[in-house]
């Protein structure tokens, strides 16, 4: 088994692990798709300080008022970070006026190539009020900590500058707050988050 399938298996158990332990749990917004509610509070979010897309500073207090929609990628992921991101927009645009108190937030995992520039101009391709954040490797490590989200860079023995990530792929509704609310696999279609932000949303 090569690292890539055991990363993914990896991952895969990481983010299955996560929305099981909330399932079980058993509170939060009762359209949550596939048994994925909550209750308690699990210890998924926190403390962040990173670089957003115009090249300023940022930390989770300044987000502190609106709710979070939060999702980990890179931007030369080739499937899972377009789609997810792209299902997060239709899903804003067809929330309406609710989605004013929402803020969606795509937080890079590859720290090297995925600068403020380059998040500006990958995110004109989705909605225009997304957030895209990066940072230094550390910075970016500790905020995929908080968020317990797996990640693993994945090289190519033959073109070392060329490389990949596997991860997991979660989207993240933060409260106004910034207390954890629900996770949502990214197999979440429009409908099924529309319905959740819906339900989550006063």
């Amino acid at each position: 088994m090569n690292s890539r399938i055991i990363g993914l298996v990896a991952g895969g158990l990481i983010a299955g692990g996560l929305l099981a332990y909330i399932a079980v749990s058993g509170t939060g917004p009762s359209s949550v798709p596939a048994g994925t509610v909550v209750t308690g509070k699990p210890l998924v979010g926190g403390p962040f300080a990173l670089t957003d897309q115009t090249g300023k500073r940022v930390t989770d207090k300044d987000f502190l008022g609106k709710y979070m929609l939060v999702f980990f990628g890179f931007t030369n992921c080739p499937d899972i970070c377009p789609s997810g991101l792209q299902v997060m927009s239709a899903a804003l645009d067809k929330l309406g006026a609710k989605a004013a108190d929402v803020v969606p937030i795509f937080i890079t995992l590859d720290a090297a190539r995925d600068t403020p520039e380059k998040l500006a101009t990958y995110l004109k391709s989705f909605h225009p009020r997304l957030v895209g954040l990066t940072g230094s490797a550390e910075e970016v490590a500790a905020a995929a900590k908080t968020y317990r989200v797996y990640y693993q860079k994945v090289t190519d023995d033959k073109t070392p500058d060329s490389y990949s990530y596997d991860h997991s792929a979660i989207f993240y509704l933060m409260g106004k707050d910034g207390v954890f609310m629900s996770p949502l696999p990214h197999t979440t279609n429009v409908d099924e988050l529309v319905s959740a932000l819906g339900a989550a949303l006063p």
